[in-house]
């Protein structure tokens, strides 16, 4: 990668105590379903030594104690993700605990772990209560949305499964939260799907919008969905969400939340737009100035940029070579984290919510500006959409946190607001379009809704 000049601010970044997390996939690509929007299980195609996708006692081992020596901090998370992490079976885990207590050295350890629960039986959910492991569910709403794309080997469906799973949690007392992927499908449920997955007891629920491009033909590593910097020919696939309408699911979503739900459910991209809001960090690297901190480690101790740029090219090393602390600590990871910043086109910096997006997620860079300028994401306008639309309620809510009074208030404020009805203002047309700003007909939208001053 080109090195960049450092500037005051990366000055700042490199004296801070070293933190960073990784995520690791000891099962590698490895999962027992075979989800139609998947970008992980072709990952396989890198890994063609013949081993299986284990990650040994060994190396986990040393990985953990690299991992807890190496960062400055009084807290320490270990994240497990996949493929499906079940897959390595209970006996793993249990040594990753016990290696865990044994380099603690004082350290607060934590875990987390990434399931599609359809594997989950008393014996796990003993494990996770035992340990207060925290557990999040790929769940995609309810079981048309969940089983579009969510399948089995054999094409089944799994939502099912998934319930049953937790269920299980629920019994057991673990503590768990939804990541849901938005896809082409999904995105036209988001009220029913907010309300579906409060119903099962998510108090904290993730969207990811999933956005691939898939190239005419398999790339020379055997991956055919391919980075942002692919040139040659390429196109978004079927079940990629659209831009605008992802930004239109989560206005909808945001409606009802701001509304009802503010300090009882938590959605993690409202969160972040606020701190953005208030001048604190976001939380998730997508919507932070900059990344690089939260990298990702394959079954055999292969080390990667992020989750999201396994591919040759942001291959750091391998840990049983080079020691974990010497490869997050390189020129190029740095690099990789600060082009966040650096590469954003001239449109972006421009722009007045770029406090709140910030470019987004790298990976989704792949158009080009208005000017003709590479570096713009693909889900701009619908962040566009919706950052807009959210700023009168994330500036009011900023406001009570600078004030020391909650966030919460914004609800009672909405009411009072909603209430002073502006009469002289023309009533939309039933096909005009709202003046709420979400795009669509006015009778499909806020007809039947008080007008309020803005």
């Amino acid at each position: 990668m080109q090195k960049t000049t450092l500037l005051f601010t990366d000055a700042l970044k490199l004296k801070r105590p070293k933190a960073y997390q990784v995520m690791l996939k000891p099962a590698g690509p490895s999962c027992n379903l075979r989800c139609t929007y998947c970008y992980y299980l072709e990952k396989s195609n890198l890994f063609q030594d013949g081993t299986a996708f284990r990650m040994t006692e060994g190396l986990l081992e040393k990985f953990t104690r690299e991992y807890i020596e190496s960062q400055e901090v009084p807290q320490i998370t270990f994240t497990w993700q996949g493929g499906e992490p079940t897959l390595m079976g209970l006996g793993f885990f249990r040594k990753a605990i016990e290696f865990q207590k044994k380099y603690a050295g004082g350290k607060t350890i934590e875990n987390s772990f990434q399931t599609n629960g359809t594997r989950l039986n008393d014996d796990w959910c003993n494990f996770f209560a035992d340990n207060k492991i925290l557990i999040g569910i790929s769940i995609d709403g309810a079981e048309h949305n969940h089983d579009h794309y969510r399948k089995t080997a054999s094409g089944g469906p799994t939502f099912k499964r998934v319930m049953k799973g937790i269920e299980l949690l629920q019994k057991h007392r673990v503590e768990f939260n939804t990541l849901s992927v938005v896809n082409d499908y999904n995105v036209h449920f988001a009220s029913e799907t907010y309300r579906f997955l409060k119903g099962i007891g998510s108090m904290f629920l993730q969207f990811l919008p999933v956005v691939e491009r898939i190239a005419g033909s398999a790339e020379q590593s055997g991956l055919s969905l391919v980075a942002p910097q692919y040139s040659g020919e390429a196109s978004v696939t079927a079940w990629s969400v659209p831009p605008l309408e992802f930004g239109r699911f989560l206005v909808t979503i945001f409606d009802e939340w701001v509304r009802n739900d503010v300090a009882r459910y938590y959605v993690q991209i409202f969160d972040a737009t606020l701190a953005n809001m208030a001048g604190e960090m976001p939380g998730i690297c997508v919507f932070s100035e900059t990344c690089g901190d939260a990298l990702v480690m394959e079954h055999n101790g292969d080390l990667f940029s992020c989750d999201h740029f396994v591919y040759p090219e942001y291959f750091l090393g391998n840990i049983s070579e080079t020691p974990l602390p010497e490869l997050i600590s390189t020129q190029q990871q740095f690099d990789f984290g600060i082009n966040k910043r650096n590469q954003l086109p001239r449109y972006c910096l421009r722009c007045k919510v770029r406090y709140a997006c910030h470019g987004e997620c790298p990976k989704h860079r792949f158009l080009k500006s208005p000017e003709g300028e590479p570096g713009l994401n693909y889900l701009c306008e619908g962040y566009k959409l919706f950052f807009q639309h959210v700023e009168p309620y994330m500036h009011y809510m900023a406001g009570e946190l600078k004030n020391k009074r909650p966030p919460a208030n914004v609800m009672n404020w909405i009411r009072n607001r909603e209430k002073q009805v502006v009469k002289s203002a023309p009533v939309p047309g039933r096909n005009d379009p709202c003046p709420c700003g979400s795009g669509k007909k006015f009778k499909n939208c806020c007809a039947g809704k008080p007008l309020f001053k803005g």
